[in-house]
């Protein structure tokens, strides 16, 4: 666990590394595009480095906000409240996270922040009503799990960057599509490379970023099931939540493409899912709930 804990801490170095490059690029490429001049790598830098700032700082603000989540209450939430304080010294965590609940139907749940001191767990008011106690138990172990092993911090920085640079890409795509944006002025003084890497990044960005967060989804949700259980010593009430959460139909009001994965199962509900459960694809946000329930029959 601890190797995993290093691990996720380098990549979201990394991926953090990477946005601030891929964000300059594309921003002095809008830039030049503008004719901005000199001051277009200026302007690069300072936009890439206050992006970052922002996603690495605020993403779990705005992951809640895009969700419409609002903070768990005593009178409303008992339940929920007392099995999270009873998990909290299984799991060993010093700060306990804070606990969201989002008004929908559908039986889901997330955890999101920078670190475990400023974590959060959000669940639907579905997953409170459809699930009984060992099943909600192995949820909230289940996104626990993602805190302690530092998942969160890798899968919002994620989240948000991505989200941010698929905007972006998508802002430029109209620009250039209603005319607003040119490149091809004599007087353009802009690197033609830099310029010529900051179009690539404009078109393809967005798909790396894309199978990236959907590759690196898929590994963590079996390291967090197996850590659950750790936590419960209760293999049969996340088993059963898994079941009940698939088979649920309702539709997730607020699912977009960039926070999909950062929920227990995928928050789309569709014909072609519900038919082909068995197999994980290459753009599927989670393993198959059936892979995940062997894994776990695995550990009894």
């Amino acid at each position: 666990m601890y190797e995993d804990i290093k691990r996720n801490k380098i990549k979201t170095g990394i991926i953090v590394s990477i946005f601030l490059v891929v964000i300059s690029l594309i921003v002095y490429y809008i830039c030049m595009a503008f004719d901005l001049g000199e001051v277009s790598i200026a302007i690069a830098l300072v936009f890439s480095i206050a992006s970052s700032f922002g996603s690495y700082y605020y993403s779990d603000k705005i992951v809640l906000s895009v969700n419409r989540a609002r903070p768990a209450t005593a009178e409303e939430n008992k339940q929920l409240i007392h099995i999270l304080d009873g998990l909290m010294v299984s799991a060993g965590l010093e700060h306990r996270p804070r606990l969201y609940v989002m008004n929908d139907p559908q039986p889901n749940a997330f955890a999101t922040g920078r670190n475990p001191q400023n974590a959060v767990i959000c669940v639907t008011t579905g997953l409170l009503d459809k699930l009984d106690y060992y099943e909600l138990e192995g949820v909230v172990a289940h996104e626990l799990s993602h805190i302690k092993n530092y998942d969160i911090r890798l899968s919002a920085v994620i989240s948000v960057m991505v989200g941010f640079i698929v905007m972006l890409s998508d802002w430029v795509s109209r620009a250039f599509f209603w005319g607003h944006v040119h490149d091809d002025d004599d007087d353009n003084n802009g690197n033609p490379i830099l310029m010529l890497i900051g179009l690539i990044c404009v078109i393809l960005a967005p798909i790396f970023g894309h199978l990236m967060q959907l590759a690196l989804s898929r590994r963590r949700e079996y390291l967090a099931d197996s850590t659950a259980i750790e936590f419960t010593r209760n293999p049969d009430g996340l088993i059963s939540a898994l079941q009940k959460l698939d088979a649920d139909t309702s539709e997730l009001k607020s699912a977009n493409n960039s926070t999909a994965h950062m929920y227990i199962v995928s928050p789309f509900k569709s014909k072609t899912n519900q038919n082909k459960k068995r197999k994980t694809s290459l753009f599927s946000t989670h393993p198959s709930i059936d892979d995940r329930i062997e894994a776990l029959r695995n550990l009894k």
